[in-house]
């Protein structure tokens, strides 16, 4: 019986992977033929380069991410080796022009987050941390000593960075941080102490990219270095979601950072929040591969199972579920190519951002919710990987901004009042 079982659940997840693209409905009238796998053509949309990257990718995490997954998920384990062969295909720090790093689109971008997070939102972090939260503001906010040291090592993944601005009394709130960068006058060097928590990578990080506040109360961004005493990244245990993906927190005790390792090119929070919308962007285009798979995977075993002498994709209710999933990633991948395009000219505000991260992740777990309650009691077992997704999606809702912190980013740029705090002030997100 289970040897039955694994057999049919690999013939379901492997045409999941990789769509077959066969079944489509002629229009008498247009001769258009409607494919539900690309509802609304997101292939024609895009660029050759874009698709042979894509492509390219796809087959990476087919062939090297998806059998490892389930063991990972269970025993809780990160292959830190993912990150070289990341690098090793170049798709580190992708947007990044020079050291080392691809220089693709951020539509690119976008359908690399997409194809990881097929295979789980715990790789999909690994990738994005490393290049929107570690690379992005090294280049962006450093010095050219800072890039040339740092930047081609993370393109290869020879160094793992992390990110650390969450802590554990502030998460959707840290301009009220308590880590603090003192200066040292005589020492030359910014003694740095707090703690961070929540952090993608940080255990097994060599480099941190840390915010803290400094003596004239302005938050600032450090490179912090595995080697600097007082350094410590112990990891956190217990989690239920992103299992594949390992979390801790960065502690700093007296930790001495050279000025040198100060990033010179910003200050306060939206230095932060300029890596975190890259992230986020990133995060909108993974949450519907998640979400991508989990209808592919409920689809084809509805058609499958059998009960009460049809198929269980033979009924209204399995139809309706499907046709609300496929509407949503739909309509949701065209406004994350959008929001991409507009990147890559330079025209994308904040707020476009947080409407897709919040969509794309709110949507997500909604439709990898009704997948999961599509298989039945099957429906929790991790060989049909949908659960997986389901507990991580709760997660990535929740992480890079809230679900509804983004809706008062939202509703701030609608009324024009922030609802943030009762102060009057104005709040950056």
């Amino acid at each position: 019986m289970l040897n039955s079982i694994n057999s049919r659940t690999f013939s379901i997840i492997r045409r999941c992977l990789k769509p077959s693209f066969t079944v489509q409905l002629q229009n008498a009238s247009t001769k258009t033929r409607f494919n539900y796998e690309d509802a609304l053509d997101l292939e024609s949309q895009l660029t050759d380069d874009e698709r042979l990257v894509r492509d390219q990718f796809r087959s990476y995490c087919e062939e090297k991410l998806m059998p490892r997954i389930i063991e990972a998920n269970r025993k809780e384990i990160f292959h830190p080796e993912i990150m070289r062969e990341l690098g090793e295909i170049g798709v580190l720090g992708p947007t990044i022009h020079g050291y080392g790093c691809a220089g693709i689109s951020y539509v690119g971008y976008g359908l690399l987050a997409r194809e990881v997070e097929r295979v789980d939102s715990g790789y999909r972090s690994a990738f994005s941390v490393q290049s929107s939260l570690v690379m992005f503001p090294i280049n962006e906010y450093g010095s050219e000593e800072q890039k040339e040291k740092y930047l081609p090592k993370l393109a290869t993944g020879e160094l793992i960075g992390c990110f650390g601005l969450t802590e554990p009394n502030h998460g959707s709130d840290p301009g009220s941080m308590e880590t603090r960068a003192r200066w040292d006058e005589k020492q030359q060097v910014y003694i740095l102490n707090g703690t961070k928590s929540w952090i993608t990578n940080s255990p097994i990080a060599d480099v941190a990219v840390v915010w803290a506040k400094c003596d004239d109360n302005e938050i600032r961004g450090f490179i912090l270095e595995r080697s600097m005493k007082g350094f410590s990244t112990p990891k956190i245990e217990g989690k239920f979601s992103l299992r594949a993906s390992i979390t801790g927190q960065i502690a700093m005790d007296d930790v001495h950072v050279p000025k040198a390792n100060l990033l010179p090119k910003v200050k306060g929070l939206k230095g932060p929040f300029g890596c975190l919308n890259n992230a986020r962007y990133g995060i909108g285009w993974g949450a519907l591969g998640a979400a991508e798979f989990c209808l592919h995977t409920a689809r084809q075993y509805t058609i499958e199972r059998k009960q009460f002498g049809r198929p269980l994709a033979q009924t209204q209710l399995i139809q309706k579920k499907f046709a609300d999933a496929l509407t949503e990633i739909s309509i949701g991948l065209q406004a994350c190519l959008r929001v991409g395009r507009l990147k890559d000219e330079n025209r994308a505000a904040p707020e476009m951002i947080s409407l897709i991260k919040r969509n794309s992740c709110g949507k997500a777990l909604d439709i990898a919710r009704q997948c999961r309650d599509v298989l039945g009691g099957n429906g929790i077992s991790d060989e049909y990987h949908i659960i997986r997704h389901v507990m991580n999606l709760e997660a990535v809702n929740t992480y890079e901004g809230t679900h509804d912190i983004h809706a008062l980013i939202l509703g701030r740029a609608i009324t024009g009042l922030q609802a943030f705090t009762s102060s009057t002030a104005k709040t950056a997100m």
